[in-house]
Parts: structure tokens; sequence; C-alpha cells
């Protein structure tokens, strides 16, 4: 309340001042800011001025205040007051920089010593808060209010440590709400996370910066850690640049933003017990503190009586955090209280001295904070220990019987299962022999040379699904290498045990990879089904996926462009065989990098076909079960449910872009919603080879590149019917003379709005259509 007083008194100071002298934000050498006078940042948003606070002694302090708040953002002389009106802060022809007051030593803020300076300097007071000293000419900083905080923390000051000359940049609270002199409380950055200390006990931590946030503090900001020879230290600024913002470390050690507005920590809160919300343990001072015991202000008067004392202690250096410190380490104070009108010394209430309420009489009546303790620390009575041993009693009683029930029910299940696999197996068995039409052979194969491996052959193959062997993490579970007793080296991909898609997902790969035979598309070698266990056996790729290659720093530059363009081209030929020169017309509908496997000659192969849908005669289907990978997906599909093979050709379209660039469709938020709205921004300003990816500059064919822009853009047209099949991109890719078409308007917008917060682009994910309109129609 007092320091609200101060500040109104500062503003009324200010207002009278600036009509009298005018508003100036600098010092020269030679000049003086006097008593009376103020400085004024270029836009007004900081003061620098000397404000009383304590009129009895006309003592002042020297002030930047911060014009939105009731805080002050930095005081010079907190642990020395000077005398008011004669004090002044006056910048020396010698450009020494000091504040004086009557005949009273000179407090230096900065002498130049042996300091070479060059020409004239200047005192300012910027708009971010910092007072800053430094030469005219070149701008070299000397001295800046920055580097001595106080209690408020502004954007832009450092929390950390100069290692050059172990300077210390850290908080300190008032001792009182009346007292500017260092408080109990610091907030320091220990070089991997924020800490509130009191007198040197570490109370609250914010938790290690991961992604930008702190774990323990729920407002954002922006964080900028440096750690070097030099410094370590961190700084913030907040989100909102519209916004004021200036942490404060209060006398009981809250942090608070923006004057009290946004609690960031409580530091008052933490009790050595409890660790909600950053607190932190501590050694307990006496045992009679348990977990639940706390602090609580309350308006009113103690009764003492006979039964209790008031000792007090009038040492003036002591703040209401050290009395309540000292309360918390006696079993017998029941509550405290300070002892003089700045707020210091404590006068405590010991033994069962009894609390009165004066809730009416709030305005006048001075706030106590009274111990309260949990039930947990009452006296207890003998007969705890009765019902301590009938509760024990009845708990074992309660184990043995569920144990039992627990062996009884496992056995059950256990038979149930073993059971239930053997039906499963023979039914999904007998399911794909009819639907492949064909039977399985006496020697366990099936038509194209399909293989049903036993399950102890693959798990010699797989040295029993060893993590060694294990290449990663598909979208309906992992994927091992294996060794084959023939020495043929084979991809197993294991389908996640119990998964609602799996069977179903399993049996259309088998069914449809089975009669599917082109250069481009993987080969299937066989299968494997074991109970609830179902695994598909590939050929093994050495290089893996596409994505594994194409977005990894070092490994991308194994790509040049000739080598995408190949990758793009065969690609190309093996949906156009899918789509339609193979017995059966498929519709993949999960197109994407990490889809397309890459053989030991970096030939393309499209892969996972749990997904695909095949056609008759229909030109177009439609589904209620959407499926597929965010981003990659064509609106009309991802909205409506519509798919045919013009899904694909966007699909190709996202895929191509992310060839050319070597990025990600999901890297691109800060400018667009996605890769292809950034495309077409670069593609509108004539600045399209701004798309290629930095790695082929000295293997780019640009007019090639260009072409394969513009045909990729034509692959994710919004309207469907203007999208080329897969025939019209080869066409359009290998006859470099084949006029291309105008583009009208690229779809990049609705797939946002209707799969919103799934980024990760390499897995699959299944959606209602009713679900996916009503969402993109509510946003």
């Amino acid at each position: 309340m007092a320091r609200i007083v101060y500040s109104i008194c500062l503003v009324f100071l200010l207002s009278f001042c600036s009509g009298c002298n005018g508003q100036q934000n600098t010092l020269k050498p030679g000049q003086s800011l006097l008593s009376e006078s103020s400085l004024v940042s270029a836009n007004q948003k900081f003061t620098m001025s000397f404000l009383v606070y304590d009129h009895d002694l006309n003592w002042s302090y020297l002030v930047i205040k911060y014009n939105a708040s009731h805080n002050y953002a930095w005081i010079a002389n907190r642990d020395t007051p000077v005398d008011y009106p004669t004090a002044n802060l006056t910048l020396e022809k010698n450009n020494t920089l000091h504040i004086t007051s009557n005949d009273e030593d000179a407090l230096v803020l900065y002498s130049p010593e042996s300091e070479t300076i060059n020409g004239d300097v200047v005192a300012i007071l910027n708009d971010d808060g910092n007072f800053v000293l430094q030469e005219e000419s070149t701008k070299r900083v000397l001295w800046q209010s920055f580097d001595y905080p106080v209690d408020v923390l502004l954007p832009g000051m450092k929390l950390g440590v100069n290692r050059s000359n172990g300077h210390d940049w850290s908080l300190s609270c008032w001792l009182s709400e009346k007292t500017a002199e260092p408080g109990p409380f610091t907030l320091v950055w220990d070089g991997s996370q924020l800490k509130i200390k009191r007198r040197g006990t570490v109370y609250w931590t914010s938790g290690v910066l991961r992604d930008g946030r702190f774990e323990n503090i729920k407002q954002k900001y922006s964080f900028k850690t440096v750690s070097n020879e030099i410094e370590d230290y961190i700084t913030y600024s907040a989100l909102d640049q519209n916004g004021m913002s200036e942490w404060l470390l209060t006398t009981m050690g809250r942090l608070t933003d923006s004057d009290g507005n946004a609690e960031i920590a409580k530091a008052d809160s933490c009790y050595g017990y409890n660790t909600e919300e950053g607190c932190q343990k501590w050694d307990q001072p006496s045992e009679c503190n348990r977990s639940g015991d706390v602090f609580q202000q309350s308006n009113g008067y103690f009764k003492t009586g006979n039964s209790g004392g008031s000792p007090t202690d009038t040492n003036t250096s002591l703040s209401l955090s050290d009395c309540k410190a000292t309360c918390w380490a006696d079993c017998d104070c029941v509550g405290f209280i300070f002892l003089f009108a700045n707020q210091t010394g404590c006068r405590y209430w010991t033994g069962n001295a009894e609390f009165v309420g004066d809730r009416d009489a709030y305005s006048s009546s001075l706030v106590y904070y009274l111990r309260i303790k949990t039930p947990d620390t009452a006296d207890r009575s003998s007969s705890k220990w009765i019902w301590i041993g009938v509760a024990i009693s009845t708990f074992v009683l309660l184990i043995v019987v569920c144990t039992i029930c627990c062996i009884l029910r496992r056995r059950k299940l256990f038979l149930y299962r073993k059971n239930k696999e053997k039906i499963d197996e023979k039914e999904l068995l007998d399911s794909m022999a009819s639907d492949i039409s064909t039977s399985i052979q006496t020697n366990g194969s099936m038509g194209h040379d399909l293989v049903a491996f036993s399950y102890e052959s693959v798990m010699a193959a797989t040295n029993h699904f060893s993590l060694q062997n294990k290449l990663g993490e598909g979208g309906f579970g992992p994927v091992y290498r294996g060794k084959l007793s023939s020495g043929r080296e084979v991809a197993i991909k294991s389908l996640a045990r119990g998964s609602p898609q799996g069977t179903l997902e399993f049996k259309n790969e088998l069914i449809l990879i089975s009669e599917l035979q082109h250069t481009n598309l993987v080969q299937l070698l066989g299968y494997c089904i074991h109970g609830l266990d179902k695994m598909l056996i590939y050929e093994y790729l050495p290089n893996k996926s596409l994505d594994y290659i194409l977005f990894d720093a070092t490994k991308g530059i194994l790509l040049d462009w000739k080598m995408r363009f190949n990758i793009i081209e065969g690609i190309a030929q093996g949906l156009l065989y899918l789509h339609k020169y193979s017995r059966l017309k498929v519709i993949h509908r999960d197109l994407k990098s990490s889809n397309i496997l890459l053989d030991e000659d970096m030939n393309p192969k499209i892969s996972d076909f749990g997904l695909a849908r095949i056609f008759t005669n229909q030109v177009q289907g439609e589904t209620d079960r959407i499926v597929g990978t965010y981003g990659y997906m064509a609106p009309e599909y991802a909205a409506y449910g519509i798919f045919s093979g013009k899904s694909d050709v966007f699909s190709f379209g996202v895929l191509m872009l992310e060839i050319i660039s070597g990025r990600t469709n999901n890297s691109f938020h800060q400018r667009a919603l996605t890769l292809i709205g950034y495309t077409w921004e670069l593609w509108k300003e004539g600045a399209g080879l701004d798309l290629m990816d930095p790695r082929l500059s000295d293997s780019c064919n640009r007019d090639q590149l260009l072409r394969c822009i513009h045909i990729s853009l034509l692959c994710v047209e919004e309207d469907v019917e203007l999208r080329p099949t897969m025939s019209d991109c080869i066409l359009m890719l290998t006859n470099e003379s084949f006029p291309l078409p105008e583009i009208a308007k690229p779809a990049f917008f609705p797939v946002r709005c209707v799969v919103e917060g799934e980024v990760s682009g390499s897995k699959s994910y299944y959606y209602s259509s009713k679900h996916l309109l009503s969402s993109s129609l509510s946003r």
C-alpha cells in the first residue's frame, strides 16, 4: 500500500515538473537530474526521478518506474537513501556518474578510472526501462541499470552470471513493503532452471527449460539462454508485445507479473514438505511439522491469558518471511506479526494463545499470520493403535482373498485366450484364402509364391525380436530386420496386438500385394500368423525409407537433383501401375515419404498397402472411415470421405514438394498453414526457386525443378477435376516440350482445419467424416 501511495505522489510530481521543466530522456556531461525534475523515455513508457519514501526524515530513492505500473522497475540507491530535496544525479564532465546530497559522500554509479573512452558520453533512459551510460559516437555501453537489477525483472534483463568478472545478475526482494534494502528471497538462474531461494535454501524451481517452456511456469513467455566462456544467463520477453510485463519478487517470496495480475511462482506456499507447482523439499527444522500445515493471514488479535506468551525479536533486519521461518521451526508457535511500523522485527504467540477474528474491522485490524495444523498433528489417544490394528488385519485379509480370486480368474482367462487364439487364427486363414481365391498349398505357400512362414522361423530370423534388429515403428506396429535360414535378409512388419484396425489392414495388405507386381512396389515374400500376432515379411531394402534420408541434415546431401528426380519419376510410375495397369485398380490412400522405401541404388518402392482400397468400375468412392496422414490427405477426402485416384495425385503433389524442398510438410507454420501454402506464396511472387533445398544448389537443373514445382501445384488443386491423372503427370515430367496448364487455386487451407493438432506426418489416423465435417464448419 505504501508503494502505491508513493507512486501516486510520483505521478503528481511528474505532471508538475513536466510542465515546468519540459521532458527529456538524456543527461550530458555537466548536467544533473535534480530532486524536483525527472527523465522520461522517448515514448513516455518509463520515468526516472527521486521519490520520497520517508517524509519524517526526508529520505528518498532514485527510481525508474514503468508509467503503467505501481512497481519501481529499478532503484539506484536501495541501501543508501538520500536527503530530499537536495539530492541530485550528476554526470560529471570527467564522465563520472554519481548521486550526491548535501555534504554526504557521493554514491558513485560509474567511474571511468583507467578505462579509455572515445569522445563524449551520454546517459539515456530507454523505452525498455534501461538507464544506459554510453559513448555517444560508438554507442558502446559503459554502464547500465540492467546490470544491477533489484526486485523487478524487465524483458531483456539478464539473470545469471558474467564469468569474465564474476558479476551476478539476480533479483532480491525488498526487506519489507516499506524498506527497499535487500530481503531474504532471491531469484537466480543456475544454468538450467530458475530458482527462488530464502537465505540460501531453495524454496522453488521452474524445472528445466524444454521446447521453450518451463515445467512450473504456466504463463507463456519467450525465453533466450546464452552460455559461453564469458557469460551464462537467461532473458525473457512477453509474447504479447503490446502488453505490460515486469516480474516482481515480493517480500514473502512470490514471483508475479504485471503488478501482481499474474502469479508465476508461490514460494510463500512452500513449506519444505510439499512439491506442488515447483516447491522443493528441505530438511524439516522440527518433527511437529506435517504435510498440510500452513500459515493463514487473518485480521483480529490474540488472547494470551495465562496459557501463552508473546515473545519478540527486535532485530530490524528480520522480515516477515524470517518471522514465518522461526515460527515454523518452533512447535509451540501458533502465530506471528511484524514488530515495527516498517514491517521488520517479529512478535510471536505461543502455547494455547487464542486468536479472535475481527472481520468487521478489517480496514483497521492488523494482519496476523496464524499457524493452521492438520488433524495429523493433533494429540492422539492410545485408542488410535486399536484402530490401526483393526485396519491392518482387515487389509491383510482383503489381500489374501483378492490374490486367490486373481489367480483363479487369470487361469480361466488364460484358457479362454488360448482357445480363442486358435479359433481366430483358423478364421483369419480361412477368410484370406477365400478372398485371394487361392488355397493354401500343402507345402505352406499361396499364389504368387507367397509363403506362410512359421513363428519359429520368424523368431530365429529376428533373434527373438531383439532391439538391435528393430528398424523403426510403423503406423500399426514395429518393423524388424531379419535373416532367413537361406541367408536372405527381410523386413518383418509386426502388427500391434489388439489393434482394432490390425486384422483388417493385415488382411487387406496381404490380399493386395500378393496380386501386385511392379518394380516400384515393395515385394511381399510372405506372412506369419501366431495367435493374436500377425506379421508380414517383405524384401529388405538397405536404405530404409525416403524420410529417413531426405530430412536428415547429413544424409540428405546424398540425394542430388538427378537422384531426387529419379525418385519422383519412380513413385509416379508405381502409382500409374496401381491406378491403371494392375489387374486390381488400387487407391493407396496413405502415400507419404515414410511409405517410400529405397533400394541399394536409391530406386523408390511404394509400401504399406494396409489402407488401400480396390476399385472395379466406379470412378470414386465414399467412406465414413477417414484414414490417412495429416498434410497428405486431399481436402474432399478429409472433410467428406470422398476418394479417388485424384486423392493419391494430391498426396503425390505434396510428396514432390517435400523432395524438392527437403523439408517436411508441417514445418512452415510461421508463414503459411502448410508447405503447399508456402509454395503458392513463392510461386505468385515469381520466387519458386527459393523453395529449392539449399543442398541442391550445385546439382540442380533449375528449369526442371521449376517444372516439377508447377506440376506439384497442379496435383494439389482444390478442384478435383483440375488435377491431372498420373498418366498426365508422367507425360509432363518426362516431356519438357509438353505445355503445362495454368494453376487455379491450390487446396492448402482445409486440411489444417480438419486435423488440427496432429503434426507428426509419420503416423496414420482414423476419423469419422461426419465428425470432420462438423469440426471444419465449427472453426
